[in-house]
């Protein structure tokens, strides 16, 4: 595609702040079954943060989804294979941490191969789940992943934990304010593209949040598989 971007192009952009548009879009927010919560970090692996929240999340018996950034797993390739061996799940993130609306869909194509080549890699599986960076579709974007069978993901709970006025206490009360079943949180376990140390944040927000996920009665899980 030409760089040549209609008002089609940015249409599905808002998509993470209006549900009405996602669900227009057919972009899932939550998962399709109610018996579990589904905690996924975005943005590693991360030297520090990744094994500190493996270490959190394990403290607790609990899993999640990391969606991965390529150019991150080919720095850490170890800590890609521990997040599988773990009994977590990953899904794609790209290769490089960049707005869809600035790429044509050639460009995203080959940056998804790129990723892809290298969490398979690392990793040794194959991963369906692809959320964009900062959770922003294009038109051509989103027509280009399910066309290779992927799933979109966005989520319907966060902590914004990226934002340096962010603390602990802040990221929990967010991400579990009216938590329910069904509901998928975001947050990161990596500062790469984010504030710095915001990874501490996170780590230090997850107690209480897994505790807001138990008093509901149901896991804190994968994506695509509970525990």
């Amino acid at each position: 595609m030409a760089r040549h971007y209609t008002v089609d192009w940015f249409a599905p952009a808002l998509a993470a702040h209006v549900p009405r548009l996602a669900a227009a879009y057919g972009i899932e927010r939550t998962l399709g079954t109610a018996d579990r919560i589904a905690l996924t970090f975005d943005d590693g692996p991360h030297d520090q943060g990744t094994p500190a929240v493996l270490d959190a999340l394990a403290g607790r018996g609990a899993r999640g989804t990391f969606f991965l950034v390529g150019e991150q797993v080919a720095l850490r390739p170890a800590l890609a294979r521990r997040i599988v061996a773990e009994g977590h799940e990953v899904g794609v993130h790209g290769y490089r941490h960049t707005l869809l609306l600035r790429r044509s869909v050639r460009e995203l194509a080959l940056d998804l191969d790129r990723a892809r080549s290298v969490i398979e890699d690392a990793a040794g599986v194959s991963p369906v789940l692809y959320r964009p960076p900062y959770g922003v579709f294009s038109s051509g974007g989103l027509a280009h992943v399910r066309a290779r069978g992927w799933r979109p993901l966005l989520w319907s709970r966060w902590g914004r934990n990226w934002e340096h006025r962010a603390t602990p206490s802040s990221i929990a009360r967010r991400a579990s304010a009216r938590l329910r079943p069904a509901d998928v949180v975001l947050l990161h376990d990596s500062d790469a593209y984010s504030s710095a140390d915001s990874w501490r944040k996170t780590t230090a927000a997850l107690p209480s949040l897994l505790d807001a996920v138990a008093a509901l009665g149901v896991p804190a899980s994968c994506v695509t598989h509970s525990t």
